[in-house]
């Protein structure tokens, strides 16, 4: 906790806080070799009206910039992620220049130059000489601490480190470092701006190789280590257990054997222990196979690679918490969506549990001594919200769900945590209610993850108990005395939005889009939404019958129109303010559900279902159609939310269901034969 105040003296969600400063206007990228242009692409796609100037001293560089980033507009209009108009719009209000002074006038300026302290300490007093007092100037290195790049600096407290990870135009993270020279109000802004363009920042503190590079590089640097009992191919299979590529496969990919001697060299002024391997100076290829590809590798050689790359990542994860570099939930979440692996470090452990870590970590300690050791009990490590943010604002808890590389999308773990969170403001006197919302500006929650249900499908028993489970939390707010408040940010899809009309208030921006598309997958949305809307929102009784049975999607106004939504604002920015005035509007005046039965438009089953231009299964709409007519007659509204669990059980038992979910695990179109 005392990390996390320090790191996040603010706030957790970054976009709660009121930003010091506007969007930048004008932008400039210092370096057009391997990520600047990256850097550069995602800023214009961001803010396509900004002026991006991409500065290198030789021109080659920054022809071939301009190449590269016409191709990725190019690739991005090939596969419809962008319309051509945007891409021109992105191409547009670029300067391509060896001239520092064209960039005198931009707001915010990012280096990223070669890895080299006095090549990157010159560029920076170049820039003090040539920009604004106020421009805020930023390095983009993966290891060298900002009190080396910034100390000397005439105005040091407009500086810092912003750590991207490749390739940086899609990839979320982006390490913010709050170090002893920057003003606070800077590294919040930077915050403030990365969650505002989309990406996912996290704050870290002033060390070598900050958080994420820290696992990334010793990660990297203890395989190589273990080249001398495995190939590089056995390594990265036996490491494919918890990463989505193995190490010497991504090392290919970046070029990265030079980086991994550069930045362990400088971990040792740590200790002698983080020496690089040798071998990573003397080669440039690794004979390695493409992720997911068959590779034989024997028990004994599997278990001595697992032990030992899990010895290090449990070692720098320990070492990171312990000495306050990063907190464990941005750690955690880090190495998913920076690094590829398929859990967090802290998940890992878990999931082995103590006895296995323990077991590793003295193996690990006997066999490379000098690297660190927890610090505590490990079941301390344990004691954090993986999936969620909470936020006090005005007495107002603020539950941001934080998985923004699945649209925030739930799962069992996101509703424990949100369960747990409101059990325990519900008894604390200092809160006076609470606002659920998503992280970023794009999605309150695509979804909830397909989780279990697939080892359900066909049984009926155990896919009842499995909705009924899932209703937690919604069935905790229904009893809740104090306010909650959805306050949509985006998107609201399937069990999002089954979360946010439990809530007894929702606000959203004018963006917003809601669907329940359960039944275009086979199935229905079981953990209220075919009961609670038409209990809660009566005259929307017809819209809701489309929504259901025919995947229809609404914006905010329609939503507004029929009273689900009571206000709508412009923009994310005001967006949780205005849900905080919500909960007080509310204090002593919960909105219930209504536990008398409703009458509800005749609904006429079609002959060929469709959602759009997608055929649906008749046989899951008339499922979904008798569910929302018998709840809609149920005498209470707990016996109508067992009609929903029962239909969500009904439908599972359908070949429409598992041809639904199967396809969806497949990637492709469902074909429904009934």
């Amino acid at each position: 906790m005392e990390t996390q105040q320090r790191l996040y003296p603010s706030t957790l969600n970054p976009l709660i806080a009121a930003p010091s400063r506007p969007l930048p206007t004008r932008v400039a990228v210092i370096g057009a070799g391997t990520i600047g242009p990256d850097i550069g692409y995602y800023v214009k796609s961001a803010l396509p009206d900004v002026t991006l100037f991409l500065v290198d001293v030789v021109d080659k560089a920054l022809t071939n910039a301009e190449k590269r980033l016409s191709a990725y507009a190019q690739k991005a209009v090939d596969r419809r992620k962008m319309s051509p108009q945007a891409a021109d719009a992105v191409l547009q209000n670029i300067v391509y220049t060896t001239d520092y002074h064209k960039i005198k006038d931009c707001e915010l300026i990012i280096e990223a130059a070669t890895e080299n302290l006095s090549l990157k300490k010159r560029i920076f007093a170049d820039l003090e000489a040539i920009v604004a007092a106020d421009a805020i100037i930023t390095s983009n290195t993966s290891s060298i601490p900002a009190q080396r790049l910034f100390a000397g600096m005439q105005r040091p407290q407009r500086t810092t480190v912003t750590h991207f990870f490749a390739p940086a135009w899609r990839s979320l993270p982006v390490e913010v470092i709050r170090w002893k020279g920057a003003a606070d109000a800077i590294v919040d802004y930077l915050f403030w701006f990365f969650a505002n363009t989309g990406k996912a920042p996290i704050i870290t503190d002033d060390a070598i190789c900050f958080v994420l590079d820290r696992i990334f590089d010793n990660w990297c640097n203890e395989s190589a280590g273990l080249l001398a009992e495995a190939t590089a191919s056995q390594i990265d299979k036996a490491a494919e257990a918890y990463v989505f590529a193995g190490p010497f496969f991504v090392l290919n990919l970046a070029n990265g054997n030079p980086i991994i001697v550069e930045t362990n060299t400088l971990q040792m002024e740590e200790g002698a222990h983080y020496r690089p391997a040798a071998i990573l100076s003397s080669v440039d290829r690794w004979r390695t196979h493409r992720p997911g590809a068959p590779a034989d590798v024997p028990a004994a050689i599997r278990e001595v690679i697992r032990d030992r790359l899990l010895g290090i990542l449990f070692s720098q994860s320990f070492d990171i918490v312990d000495r306050g570099i990063g907190t464990r939930a941005d750690l955690n979440f880090g190495c998913q969506v920076a690094l590829g692996f398929k859990k967090g470090p802290f998940d890992i452990m878990r999931d082995l549990g103590e006895a296995e870590v323990k077991r590793i970590v003295d193996r690990f300690a006997q066999e490379r001594p000098g690297f660190p050791k927890p610090g505590r009990p490990l079941a301390e490590y344990q004691r954090f919200h993986r999936w969620i943010l909470t936020d006090d604002v005005d007495g107002v808890r603020v539950i941001t769900l934080r998985r923004p590389q699945a649209m925030n999308a739930l799962n069992d773990e996101v509703s424990a945590e949100m369960l747990s969170v409101l059990e325990a403001g519900a008894n604390d006197p200092d809160v006076v209610g609470f606002v659920v919302t998503g992280y970023g500006r794009n999605a309150f929650s695509a979804g909830a993850d397909i989780g279990k249900f697939p080892e359900m499908l066909g049984d009926r028993e155990a896919s009842y108990a499995y909705a009924k489970a899932c209703a937690a939390v919604q069935a905790f707010m229904d009893r809740m005395d104090k306010p909650v408040v959805a306050a949509l940010n985006g998107l609201a899809m399937g069990g999002g939005l089954e979360i946010a009309i439990r809530c007894h208030d929702m606000v959203a921006v004018e963006n917003a889009v809601l669907q329940f598309p359960e039944i275009t997958l086979g199935i229905l949305p079981g953990i209220g939404g075919c009961v609670v809307p038409y209990r809660r929102w009566p005259d929307g009784a017809a819209l809701f019958h489309e929504m259901i049975l025919a995947a229809k999607s609404i914006d905010a106004a329609a939503a507004h129109d029929i009273g689900m939504i009571s206000r709508i604002v412009s923009d994310a920015d005001v967006l949780i303010p205005e849900a905080v005035a919500a909960v007080k509007r509310m204090r002593q005046n919960v909105k219930r559900i209504s536990d008398a039965p409703v009458e509800i438009p005749d609904i006429l089953l079609p002959e060929k279902p469709m959602a759009g231009k997608r055929a649906l299964s008749r046989e899951a709409v008339a499922i979904a159609l008798e569910t929302i007519q018998k709840a809609a007659a149920a005498d209470t509204l707990a016996a109508a939310l067992d009609i929903g669990y029962r239909g969500f059980a009904d439908i599972a038992c359908t070949d429409a269901a598992r041809e639904g979910i199967t396809a969806f695990i497949e990637k492709r179109p469902p074909v429904f034969n009934t």
